[in-house]
């Protein structure tokens, strides 16, 4: 059914699935399995809510965003109510920038959206919700499966990308998993300076010393193991960065630090031409890049009839947005963009 479809008689439609869903006679449907392109040429699955689920998803995600808003850490970015990534990236100029770190461990956990246990999420989800009915929906959603040309399947690990509740239970997941357990490592483990960022299951990591990433890297995966994650082997990466980084590898006569890529941005070592000061730099990842030139020749193509003016406007519009988006360093940081880089830097936000 469509939004259009599901209009008429709105009123009368919503206090029946009101009804129904207080009555426990409430079923979540499988969500609908979709592909779309990666950037590595891969396809990354969806899964598409049916419109009732999504509309009773949002009413659940907005009470438990309230609950969880007050538990979730600082430096955990992805999905939340007034963030998003160009605040991230902000907070990592800022974290790179400040603090006395020359390693950066760029990690990713593989597969997580898949491999997420459902047993363990409500048991944490459970922690902080008393309420049956709420919890009884999650397992719903959690157990409805999905349907792929016309065969249902059972899911028995994960949560489908695409749904409008997904991104919660997987925040709440990471939470307990992950971001409860790094702020008591860089408390008590910790021998230097460490910072922490992570969006969804994007985690970027930079230490001061060598040893507390490489002690960090088995610790982490040993934790993951736990819960039935681990880390992605070709998304992991311990590279030597920050701004000590050219100096140190050029006496060791070694080439230029490595980059590492965050949020679609490549991040690179740099200075800033007026002063020589450290920088950190930022431009487009060159798989996005490459996307995206292919998407503006589809589209100029598609106006060639158009006016020049009308065509040129529109170019100009995706120049300026390229350019905003890129821009770097930082000058000025949003509230939200300042409170996630003192979390970053290993405050309490």
């Amino acid at each position: 059914m469509t939004w259009r479809e599901y209009e008429t008689g709105l009123e009368g439609r919503l206090i029946d699935l009101h009804n129904r869903v207080h009555r426990r006679t409430y079923r979540a449907r499988p969500s609908r399995r979709v592909y779309i392109p990666k950037a590595d040429g891969r396809q990354r699955p969806l899964g598409i809510a049916a419109l009732e689920d999504k509309i009773v998803q949002l009413a659940v995600v907005r009470i438990l965003d309230q609950i969880y808003e007050v538990d979730f850490k600082g430096f955990s970015c992805g999905f939340r109510p007034g963030r998003n990534p160009h605040q991230v990236l902000d907070a990592l100029y800022v974290g790179l920038q400040r603090k006395r770190v020359n390693w950066v461990l760029d990690a990713d956990i593989r597969g997580f959206f898949n491999n997420m246990s459902h047993e363990w999420t409500v048991k944490f989800i459970e922690h902080r919700v008393a309420d049956r009915r709420i919890l009884r929906l999650i397992q719903k959603w959690l157990k409805a499966g999905v349907s792929e040309n016309g065969q249902w399947s059972e899911t028995n690990l994960g949560t489908p990308q695409g749904a409008v509740v997904s991104p919660l239970p997987a925040n709440v997941c990471l939470h307990y998993v992950f971001d409860l357990w790094v702020e008591a490592w860089r408390r008590k483990e910790a021998a230097g300076d460490v910072i922490v960022l992570r969006y969804a299951d994007d985690l970027v990591l930079s230490f001061q010393y060598r040893t507390d990433a490489e002690r960090f890297l088995r610790d982490v995966q040993q934790r993951l193991v736990k819960f039935g994650l681990e880390l992605h082997p070709d998304k992991t990466r311990l590279i030597e960065f920050g701004r000590y980084a050219f100096r140190d590898r050029k006496r060791r006569g070694e080439g230029k630090p490595a980059t590492f890529v965050f949020l679609g941005f490549t991040h690179y070592c740099g200075h800033l031409r007026s002063s020589g000061a450290f920088t950190v730099w930022r431009i487009t990842a060159t798989k996005r890049m490459v996307l995206k030139l292919k998407a503006i020749k589809a589209e100029l193509q598609r106006r060639k009839h158009h006016r020049t003016s009308e065509v040129g406007e529109w170019r100009r519009k995706v120049v300026v947005g390229y350019h905003q988006t890129v821009r770097c360093p930082v000058t000025r940081l949003s509230c939200v963009s300042s409170g996630v880089a003192f979390a970053v830097c290993g405050g309490v936000s």
